[in-house]
């Protein structure tokens, strides 16, 4: 599968490293805050963090994901406000990351910094059947916690 990546900023693949994949076995590609100057988030605040680029996937048969990176989140408490952002296909707009601070304390985002990971996942779109009703399980309409606690 093939990405094309446009780069919206002159800082991208120079100053600011393209995104990436650390390892390889990674299966999320790093995201970097393509900012002037260093973002300062204070406790309970929501921040929109540039990438300085836009995407181009091939077909409706695929999206981008947008993850938190576990080390940000775990240490500093800083994590996307919408859990996970989905990129559709279609889009063509510069890849924002919308960041929330979960913790007691400001954490300040470095131009540069990895902010978040992008998984490119193949996706398949339902086709919708409306009916009267559904086939019977044993769980049933049982929801929250009704599997048990372990």
């Amino acid at each position: 599968m093939e990405l094309k990546i446009k780069a919206l900023s002159p800082k991208l693949g120079k100053e600011i490293p393209f995104p990436s994949y650390a390892t390889a076995g990674s299966a999320g590609m790093d995201l970097r805050a393509c900012v002037d100057e260093p973002v300062t988030v204070a406790p309970g605040q929501r921040v929109a963090i540039p990438t300085g680029f836009a995407i181009a996937l091939p077909d409706p048969g695929w999206v981008a994901l947008i993850y938190a990176r576990s080390g940000l989140a775990v240490k500093h408490g800083l994590a996307p406000a919408n859990c996970v952002g989905v990129v559709d296909s279609d889009y063509r707009g510069e890849i924002v990351v919308a960041l929330q601070n979960y913790a007691g304390e400001e954490y300040t985002i470095q131009p540069g910094e990895r902010v978040a990971q992008m998984v490119i996942t193949p996706v398949t779109q339902a086709r919708i059947d409306v009916v009267e009703e559904l086939d019977e399980t044993a769980r049933g309409a049982g929801g929250f916690g009704s599997t048990g606690k372990a």
